[in-house]
């Protein structure tokens, strides 16, 4: 039975959290308050140079929808080469059609661009309106793992779907689940899916250093503190690998 936590981190603090925690493998990503985008290169060498365990670089040039232009692909194919030159283990990424379904012809320039690298298709899949075809479509395109949290907000809302997706997959694609996932529902999610593959941030909130603090002047988005941010909880990811190794082979 293979067994994996990945972590998704945007600084080196938590990237050295993350593999202090037990973490498997980490997910490179730049603004995680917006879903992740396509960490700086100075950032990868950074994490590259603090830890061991592989990266897998999240490939998304803004935040929003994942309909892209040509000039926006254009960009993805030269970021997910410089990674793969410096380097990098997978990219993470995923193209919609305006219809929302996988954009396979953009998605080919991309694993082609990968080269070798695995490639995990990210949760543009949650918001496909045909989860069973696009589950079809990355198996043709020969994804390693499609990341899901069963097409909810979260995982455990979405756990009927990920019941049917790994089902669907057959061996043929690592299905991943993640969105909201917490070290206590490993266990559950295993139990009722079958899936060993787990996809966590682990975050806490930490207070900013600043003592000085301007209330009135806002640079962020509405609703989040400018003088507190959050980093991963090394606690919460060895909590996480602890319910990882202590599943059994699933019934299902």
């Amino acid at each position: 039975m293979n067994k994996v936590l990945e972590v998704c981190v945007d600084s080196v603090e938590s990237a050295i959290a993350a593999e202090r925690g037990g973490a498997d493998r980490l997910e490179l990503c730049a603004n995680l308050v917006i879903g992740g985008t396509t960490p700086t290169i100075p950032f990868f060498k950074a994490v590259r140079k603090a830890v061991r365990i592989p990266l897998h670089v999240m490939i998304r040039p803004r935040y929003g929808d994942f309909f892209y232009t040509e000039e926006e692909l254009q960009v993805m194919e030269e970021e997910i080469r410089a990674f793969s030159s410096l380097g990098a283990e997978g990219v993470v990424f995923g193209v919609l059609t305006e219809d929302a379904d996988l954009d396979l012809t953009a998605m080919r320039r991309l694993k082609e661009a990968a080269g070798s690298m695995s490639c995990t298709l990210h949760r543009a899949f949650d918001v496909t309106r045909n989860p069973a075809r696009a589950l079809e479509d990355a198996v043709s395109l020969s994804m390693q793992t499609i990341l899901t949290s069963g097409c909810r907000e979260n995982c455990m809302l979405g756990i009927s779907l990920l019941k049917e997706l790994q089902g669907l997959s057959a061996g043929r694609i690592e299905i991943m689940a993640g969105a909201g996932l917490k070290p206590e529902h490993i266990d559950d999610l295993h139990k009722e899916t079958g899936i060993t593959a787990f996809h966590m941030s682990g975050k806490k909130r930490v207070d900013s250093p600043m003592r000085y603090r301007k209330q009135e002047v806002h640079m962020g988005l509405p609703g989040i503190s400018e003088y507190e941010r959050s980093v991963c909880d090394e606690a919460q990811i060895r909590k996480a690998c602890e319910a990882l190794s202590s599943l059994t082979p699933s019934a299902l």
